[in-house]
């Protein structure tokens, strides 16, 4: 395999890990947001579970764009 294929690939698997995340930090924020909609405090862990998976969404992200970076810059 190529280097461009390898780096294809590692981009689409780091998209896909993207959207799993945003997906499962999207659960938790429904339950802040309806927390706050019903003037109650969200759960604590709630609220770690969206604090967490936003943190793995950004790391996802900067290698998102290393790879991206990398890919552009590699000549086949």
């Amino acid at each position: 395999m190529s280097k461009k294929s390898v780096l294809k690939k590692a981009i689409a698997d780091t998209e896909a890990e993207i959207d799993d995340l945003e997906k499962k930090r999207n659960r938790s924020q429904s339950a802040i947001l309806e927390a706050y909609l019903n003037n109650t405090r969200p759960s604590k862990a709630d609220a770690e579970y969206f604090r967490t998976y936003s943190q793995l969404i950004e790391v996802e992200r900067e290698n998102l764009r290393k790879l991206k970076e990398e890919l552009a810059s590699t000549k086949d």
